[in-house]
């Protein structure tokens, strides 16, 4: 049996290509992470414990589902944030590519029709995640603007992902040689 492994290339194609009418607006990020695929996406996979790495959420309840595709939530924001809450539901995902998409259809901020796409691939020897949106943009507000809000945050996830990925290597690792 062979299997094929996807390429940073046939990902990007696959996943990150949308189109964007004129009053939306889009981007990509990359992170790369010193942890194996397994641990970063054992964090990414988990729509119903976003707040497992994503740092601007307090907590998550579930409103429908199980936590499966199709699955809705509600996500609390921290604190000084330009929102309290949002409601997203969770689109897509393929562990064997490991591939996640997510909408947010509500809630109390401007990231109207927002839609997340991350994937996760290893690529010389580390693991590599891209996230990429569609958003539209709200009214009163430039493109610059909501770009430059949305890839704040997406970027403070995709680091803060790493550290905890990298963290969570590294405690294995060092489980390992103790028990040698």
């Amino acid at each position: 049996m062979v299997f094929y492994q996807q390429t940073s290339q046939d990902m990007l194609r696959s996943y990150h290509t949308r189109a964007i009418s004129p009053h939306q607006c889009g981007s990509s990020h990359v992170q790369t992470i010193n942890a194996p695929l397994p641990f970063v996406w054992s964090l990414v996979r988990q729509f119903d414990k976003p707040q497992a790495y994503k740092r601007f959420i307090s907590s998550c309840t579930l409103r429908a589902g199980t936590g499966g595709v199709g699955s809705v939530r509600e996500v609390h924001v921290v604190s000084g944030l330009p929102a309290a809450t949002s409601t997203e539901r969770f689109d897509y995902l393929d562990d064997d590519y490991h591939v996640i998409r997510f909408t947010i259809i509500g809630g109390d901020h401007r990231l109207t029709n927002y839609q997340s796409t991350m994937t996760v691939h290893e690529s010389n020897g580390c693991t590599v995640v891209t996230e990429s949106y569609v958003v539209d943009i709200p009214p009163g507000s430039t493109k610059e603007d909501t770009v430059l809000f949305t890839d704040t945050i997406v970027r403070c996830n995709l680091r803060s992902l790493a550290r905890i990925s990298e963290k969570m290597a590294s405690a294995e690792s060092e489980s390992d040689s103790l028990s040698y």
